[in-house]
């Protein structure tokens, strides 16, 4: 029994574990569940939703915990040794899913529950887990012959490998991509701090000169203001084209491989497509709501995004002669207009956004919203020493939560930000079982003369995975399947994109905006800058996200058996919403991990879903005040803590009194007046 992650813990035991022993303790685990379940299934008493609808909800707690930390590993400090078993877990845990979900016997006894509901004086939160554990098993399979079963599973296998090759893939190509610059002048336009990082990530590996990577504290600096045309043609293309390089790291086959196989294991499920399976257990419900709801946005958003790219081209052929605007150009044009227009960059913003003060900031803003206090510990053993922990308590010093945070980019870490749990909240045996939560991020690190220093892109980012958090700290059921972000998935970002809004408010901004070298608060003028600019090219923004949307749908919401070419494909999804000219390098699918990796196959449209509640949410805010404790309440009682004990709509509708409106985002973004 040294095997720690088959000990009895609480807290994670990262300094004890060795990677030989994640495999042992996985097929382990999977046992003492597939045990959990059998005592279900052979059960001779008739079965009630305490013998198995609760048991079932109970079971599998070790091999949860021990999944958590393993996964969450492989995304945020992995290596060739943690991806080999991941490549080998990935299809004993498909396998093992299957197990239960295709299980007649324990199919037949949630049946029996489930048709005698309306005897059994349920509350809405048991009502809401009968529910879905029923449709989870009737969705996946029980009811099917055996033969289409094996089929499923096979399915399933295949899957869980690929979307981890997909992601293996990803990481391998940012790494493997470095721009070494010799000479200084190639370095003009690009600001101190980001000139001293590129020196430092140049020293730290040995060599001469200043290192740009395809990590974004790296990359969006440089595409935002190096001069160098060309330079930031290379690294666009490099950026643009990863997994499309048709070798070793090669994402196509692996794209349309995930499409047709989501394809088939819907139609064996009975739906027309992946999209329709997904859709039926979202708040946005069919494919035909997701295009018209996106179609809709276009319509409003597309004039507006035709305009500012006009006024961008005009701007750089003014300012540099260029005749043909192209993606390398964006960015950089962008800041320069932005400047010209507002009289503001982000290098007159980052030394008010130093790492720790927008730290204490967000976590002075969760005290004044929902009375939380953060205390810094070094009692919580870590994966690596770059992470912070905290005890996360109430106005009563009651324990809520352990807070991991995780900021800087690192090479076992993939690119991008997100929140994750390594426990999570239930009540059991009479006891509130409080949660785990981790964000990780890759922000702009120190130099050896500047602390981390944010850009106002970064601080937006902190807030929004801080509103992840707060959704899983909070969080206050009785079943862990119900608890946190376990929501529909285009109600989770609500919490997530609700919490950015407080960055535009100068009362927020007052706490933790200040000069890290006087201390001197972000001056008024500045706010105001941010507040004017916030809906600078947002048309733009607004066609970027909805491109996104309507690709994933192009994926997932048809038949894709007949797509022979990957980049042919994307090119017709996005005919609709694309200004650029068309780069024949880049390829958006074989790097789109939110889709073929993360969880939102047909679901990337909820980012804008969510800014609809989001837009509304915050509205009654402003109408009270951004720090009104009764209107903090109400969305603490009825959104955060309750997870997806309810319908979302039922819940938005009980914290605001009425059905969200798309008005106030399209105001918000400037889309309409």
């Amino acid at each position: 029994m040294k095997n720690p992650l088959l000990k009895s813990f609480d807290l994670a035991p990262f300094s004890q574990i060795k990677s030989e022993y994640y495999l042992p303790a996985i097929k382990n685990a999977i046992s003492i569940a597939k045990e959990e379940v059998d005592t279900i299934v052979t059960n001779s008493e008739t079965p009630s939703f305490s013998n198995t609808i609760e048991k079932l909800e109970y079971s599998g707690e070790l091999l949860d915990r021990v999944t958590s930390i393993f996964f969450n590993l492989n995304s945020a400090e992995t290596n060739e040794e943690i991806q080999k078993i991941a490549q080998e877990a990935s299809p004993l845990l498909s396998e093992f899913r299957n197990d239960i979900a295709l299980n007649t016997d324990l199919f037949k006894r949630i049946e029996t529950v489930y048709l005698n509901k309306s005897n059994l004086d349920l509350s809405a939160e048991q009502t809401t887990l009968l529910e879905k554990r029923y449709k989870s098993f009737s969705r996946n399979g029980a009811n099917l012959p055996d033969d289409k079963k094996e089929q499923l599973r096979e399915i399933d296998k295949e899957l869980s490998q690929l979307s981890l090759k997909f992601g293996e893939n990803i990481l391998a190509e940012t790494n493997r991509f470095e721009m070494l610059l010799t000479d200084e002048a190639d370095l003009s336009g690009l600001p101190e701090g980001a000139k001293e990082a590129a020196k430092a990530l140049a020293e730290s590996k040995e060599k001469e000169g200043w290192l740009i990577t395809l990590d974004y504290p790296s990359y969006i600096p440089f595409m935002t203001y190096a001069n160098n045309r060309e330079l930031r043609k290379k690294m666009s293309l490099a950026f643009a084209s990863k997994g499309f390089h048709n070798d070793e790291l090669d994402n196509q086959k692996i794209v349309l491989k995930i499409a047709k196989l989501r394809h088939q294991r819907a139609e064996i499920l009975g739906y027309s497509s992946h999209a329709a399976y997904v859709l039926e257990e979202r708040m946005a419900e069919t494919p035909e709501k997701v295009f018209s709801f996106l179609n809709e946005i276009l319509e409003k958003a597309k004039p507006a995004a035709e305009r500012e790219f006009k006024q961008l081209e005009n701007f750089a052929k003014e300012l540099d002669g260029i005749d043909q605007l192209q993606k390398w150009d964006g960015a950089y044009y962008s800041e320069k207009l932005k400047q010209k227009l507002f009289d503001l960059d982000d290098e007159k913003l980052k030394p008010y956004f130093k790492l720790e003060n927008v730290i204490d900031g967000v976590f002075q803003i969760s005290s004044n919203l929902f009375g939380l206090q953060f205390e810094e510990t070094n009692e919580v053993d870590k994966y690596h020493e770059e992470v912070k922990t905290y005890h996360v308590k109430d106005t009563e010093g009651n324990f809520i939560a352990v807070f991991y945070a995780d900021f800087h980019p690192r090479a076992g870490k993939r690119n991008g930000a997100w929140m994750t749990s390594y426990k999570p909240q239930m009540r059991k045996d009479g006891k509130n079982i409080r949660p785990h939560i981790s964000i990780v991020c890759n922000f702009t690190k120190p130099t050896p003369s500047k602390p981390s220093l944010l850009t106002f892109n970064e601080v937006t980012t902190l807030f929004h995975e801080f509103g992840h958090a707060l959704h899983g700290m909070l969080a206050n059921t009785i079943y862990p399947g119900l608890s946190g972000t376990s929501v529909y998935w285009d109600f989770v970002e609500l919490p997530s994109q609700v919490l950015e809004n407080w960055c535009y408010e100068k009362e927020a901004l007052e706490l933790f905006a200040k000069h890290y070298e006087t201390g001197e608060v972000i001056p008024m003028e500045l706010v105001q800058k941010i507040k004017e600019s916030s809906t600078f090219m947002e048309g733009l923004a607004t066609l970027r996200q909805l491109s996104f949307g309507l690709l994933d749908m192009s994926w997932h919401a048809n038949d894709p058996s007949e797509i022979k070419d990957v980049k042919t494909h994307e090119k017709k999804a996005f005919e609709g919403t694309s200004l650029y000219p068309d780069v024949a390098e880049n390829c958006m699918s074989t790097a789109f991990s939110h889709i073929f990796q993360g969880g939102y196959s047909a679901g990337y449209y909820s980012y804008k879903w969510a800014e609809v509640l989001d837009a509304d949410a915050f509205d009654y805010f402003k109408e009270r005040g951004i720090f009104d404790k009764e209107v903090a309440t109400k969305f603490k009682d009825h959104v955060l803590s309750k997870g997806g004990t309810e319908n979302p709509m039922t819940l938005y509708k009980r914290f605001r009194g009425q059905e969200p409106k798309p008005e106030a985002l399209l105001k918000r973004a400037g889309l309409i007046s």
